[in-house]
């Protein structure tokens, strides 16, 4: 038996087990850089596999080694950690025991993939050349980003550059398929918060007020002109505003509005610009109606993009893993991913894992308290990442 089919095997072989072991972190979700027994219990499971070097990165995290028989190229496999303040509302025997926490975003399939990888891995070290190298990241969700710390630990900067791989849940895609996208592939992503300084005071008397309610609504309109009048077509950019506050009444204008939102985009040079055309509308905006704002724009994650040749290498490896059929071309996604930090830094490919299943009616997108997936991903995930994994080091 080759060695692709006896990782097939091994997949089938253990699936059932590691579909206990994503149930118990489904049921066990931790927040970012709080991911405390996450951490333990995974660490719990790799030294049940038998894997001995087991270090800790970035408080939380951890970063483990299988080391084949002979000497030779290393790679690394990134899975996340961290989950949502999210409320579930699956009424699953498996859902979330930690009130308003939740693997929304399936990153304890993530781990449970990863963690399905170093068991068929582990078994094989004898029948392969190099050293495989296992990333629990913990803080993905939340800037700056638990990959921008991970990056600054000894253990990891010891390695060099070598090649990344990571992989991302994605219900629109069944599950048993897989898709890969080649260079650009997810956006950066900026947080935006804007507070606006008025006067409040009764509602029936305006002019005594500087109403900070109508100056927020005219700074939400008049901000998109950044993505639709200022941003060239061709670079694809996105402003949203998903939360405002303000704290009056029918009859009591506030004193204050705050907005909170987000920018996206691939173009890093456009990036800062639009950062700053933004902030310089917004204030003249309020000072133009008497108010004071103040903008705060901390940076975020840069945007992800795939090596070509890794990815075409990798799509060509899921291709003989998986069958053509089950392994599709992906569009441009204006997500946002701290593995984006690695991708400047290394040869790296991110690609999406399915999990959706309409028939199971599995359909509910990332982020929301509904998300759930079709427990036959597991196999697929944990095998072909061990399959890429020997095909990068070979």
């Amino acid at each position: 038996m080759n060695i692709k089919d006896k990782i097939k095997e091994l997949a089938q072989t253990y699936s059932q087990e590691f579909v206990g072991i994503r149930r118990y972190l489904h049921q066990h979700p931790e927040l970012s850089f709080k991911e405390y027994g996450t951490c333990t219990y995974v660490r719990q499971q790799l030294t049940a596999i038998g894997i001995g070097t087991i270090e800790s990165v970035a408080e939380t995290g951890l970063l483990a080694t299988i080391h084949g028989t002979n000497k030779g190229k290393t790679i690394l496999l990134r899975a996340d950690m961290d989950a949502l303040p999210i409320h579930e509302e699956n009424t699953v025997e498996y859902a979330s025991q930690n009130k308003g926490v939740m693997h929304a975003c399936g990153h304890d399939v993530h781990m449970t993939s990863l963690l399905l990888t170093a068991k068929i891995l582990y078994e094989l070290r004898n029948e392969f050349s190099g050293t495989v190298k296992l990333l629990f990241q913990p803080g993905e969700e939340v800037m700056p980003g638990g990959a921008t710390l991970v990056m600054k630990e000894a253990a990891y900067k010891t390695l060099g550059p070598i090649p990344h791989l990571g992989q991302h849940v994605m219900p629109n895609l069944p599950a048993g398929k897989v898709g890969f996208r080649p260079g650009l592939f997810m956006a950066s992503m900026d947080e935006i918060y804007i507070t606006v300084l008025g006067k409040g005071g009764h509602a029936a008397v305006p002019e005594e007020c500087i109403d900070p309610i109508l100056i927020a609504s005219h700074i939400i309109v008049a901000a998109q002109q950044v993505v639709s009048r200022m941003a060239s077509p061709k670079t694809p950019s996105v402003l949203s505003f998903g939360r405002i506050i303000g704290d009056g009444a029918n009859n009591v204008i506030p004193d204050k509005v705050t907005i909170e939102g987000t920018f996206r985009t691939y173009d890093e040079v456009w990036r800062t610009e639009a950062i700053e055309k933004l902030t310089k509308m917004v204030k003249s905006i309020a000072a133009g109606m008497g108010a004071e704002c103040i903008v705060d724009i901390p940076r975020g994650y840069p945007h992800l993009k795939n090596d070509v040749a890794l990815t075409k290498s990798m799509k060509q490896g899921a291709i003989s893993f998986l069958g053509e059929d089950n392994v599709v071309d992906l569009d441009l996604w204006m997500a946002a991913e701290d593995f984006a930090y690695y991708t400047q830094k290394n040869q790296a490919c991110f690609y999406l894992l399915g999990v959706g299943n309409t028939e199971k009616g599995i359909t509910s997108g990332l982020h929301t308290p509904t998300f759930n997936i079709d427990e036959s991903a597991l196999g697929t995930g944990g095998g072909l990442m061990a399959w890429l994994a020997l095909e990068s080091l070979a």
